[in-house]
């Protein structure tokens, strides 16, 4: 049955060919039809289609070449992404996705002023009123691959010039914001990245959220030009701190969104360093999602957009990222010339006249040893576990966690990088010492709302399992992992 039945099947063409990418990541997740039929209806029913019933007929006619309607697509995307831990986006299925409407789903949105406060505004009051846990994220779709890097590269194409609005009537001057006003915007601003960085993004994701649909609100009232730009600015980092806050609980596609807006309205600020942030950002995140190659090329863009004026510090951060990206992939050469380039970067950081923005100032000797420590230690797995590398991590990742372990403003990163340090151990074959930092880090995290640490430190653990099961440090470390840190914990 197609057309408008239970499956949701579009009609198909007599010269339909077998899907052979979607064949290829169904024989290699192990699924069988039935269950993957299964989990598709499981799917649709938490988001709210409960006119899809699939069975093993359908799936089979989808690896015929029949291209199911939507949502079964969007669906199929996220149990393979979900399955492979990394983005398959409905492309790399060889299906081909509906069109839906920018504001509610995708990254490829209008550059112009207007379009990005509407969005913004009409993003976040969605959040705000669906923020369950996953269901925001859920009518949203992770873009990868040149469906996402396209549609960034127009950040570097400048603005169109246009003309300057005439003065607004005296009466409608009310909406205007004083200095004090703006001043006060953006040192709440400050205060919430604080927050975040001393308790993680589950806490007050919603109130960063929230303040960003205010500064929305004020961008549509009459402004005077320079007004206009400050209010851009603060909408682009809370934009970035709510996608981060968000990357940081788990809702992928909803932080991807957060950041592609920030990233707008970023340029509608004329702020190419914060656009080069922004960048940096959605960077770190393809490289959590498995994406290197994305990374690495959002990493270049920043670096091509803020080459001219970004300060030491932002471009030491830039190429630290960049490391990362090529020892994901593989290239140790030229992870190491990143490595070297951000450590030589940021020896110019005090030479340097202007004072840096909020935003980059976490940025700190500490992160800087943490980035590039990591940046061997991913080496080192991508490289089957090498011990040439965990040893080059291993003194860098020390140092840092002793300069974040007197350092109370940045317990989360304190907590990634003691799991860090445990990782390094395990590739070293030195277990004992892994549990211990392991365990350190587990205090922390009950104290940090955040899915990333607890999810890193749940993958060292079932390592420590897998490779040194019989250990009583393991065994034991695996006890106080069930106790302190439950699996089914929330953390919105």
């Amino acid at each position: 049955m197609s057309g408008n039945g239970g499956g949701g099947t579009t009609a198909t063409s007599t010269d339909k060919r077998p899907n052979e990418l979607l064949t290829s990541w169904f024989v290699r997740s192990g699924w069988s039809k039935g269950e993957l039929a299964r989990q598709v209806n499981r799917r649709a029913r938490q988001l709210g289609a409960n006119h899809i019933s699939t069975d093993t007929s359908r799936v089979r006619r989808w690896l015929d070449g029949e291209n199911p309607r939507e949502p079964i697509p969007r669906i199929l995307s996220e149990l393979f992404s979900e399955r492979f831990g990394c983005v398959v986006s409905v492309e790399d299925l060889g299906l081909r996705a509906a069109r839906q409407s920018p504001s509610v789903s995708g990254v490829d949105l209008p550059w112009t002023g207007p379009q990005t406060v509407a969005l913004l505004s009409e993003f976040s009051r969605s959040d705000l009123m669906l923020a369950r846990r996953g269901f925001l994220g859920s009518s949203l779709v992770l873009s990868a691959g040149p469906s996402l890097i396209e549609p960034m590269q127009r950040w570097l194409v400048p603005a169109p010039q246009t003309p300057h609005p005439e003065p607004e009537p005296v009466s409608r001057a009310r909406g205007r914001l004083s200095k004090p006003e703006l001043d006060l915007l953006e040192s709440t601003t400050i205060m919430f990245r604080q927050w975040d960085a001393q308790c993680g993004g589950g806490l007050r994701r919603k109130a960063v959220v929230g303040q960003l649909h205010e500064v929305t609100d004020l961008l549509q009232e009459p402004q005077p030009e320079e007004t206009t730009r400050k209010l851009f600015k603060v909408a682009a980092e809370l934009a970035e701190l709510a996608g981060w806050m968000s990357y940081d609980v788990g809702l992928q596609p909803t932080a991807q969104k957060y950041f592609v807006l920030a990233l707008h309205a970023a340029k509608e600020a004329g702020d190419k360093p914060l656009g080069s942030y922004v960048l940096s950002s959605m960077s770190r995140q393809m490289i959590h999602l498995g994406r290197p190659d994305d990374a690495l090329e959002l990493i270049h863009l920043a670096q091509y957009g803020s080459r001219d004026c970004a300060s030491p510090r932002t471009q030491s951060m830039l190429y630290a990222m960049e490391a990362r990206a090529y020892a994901n992939m593989g290239q140790p050469g030229k992870c190491k010339r990143a490595v070297r380039m951000a450590e030589d970067t940021f020896a110019d950081v005090d030479e340097w006249d202007d004072p840096d923005p909020d935003w980059i100032r976490f940025f700190s000797e500490a992160e800087l040893y943490g980035e590039n420590s990591h940046s061997f230690r991913d080496l080192a797995y991508v490289a089957g576990r090498s011990p040439t590398y965990a040893s080059l991590a291993e003194p860098l990742m020390q140092r840092a966690v002793e300069l974040f372990a007197a350092d109370s403003e940045h317990q989360r990163s304190y907590a990634l990088n003691l799991i860090g340090m445990a990782t390094v151990h395990l590739l070293r074959r030195e277990p004992e010492q892994s549990a211990v930092l392991a365990e350190q880090a587990m205090h922390i995290a009950k104290k940090v709302r955040s899915e990333r640490v607890n999810t890193r430190i749940r993958k060292t653990v079932d390592t420590a399992v897998r490779d040194f099961g019989e250990l009583a440090e393991v065994v034991d470390l695996t006890e106080k992992l069930a106790i302190e840190l439950p699996e089914n914990a929330e953390a919105v």
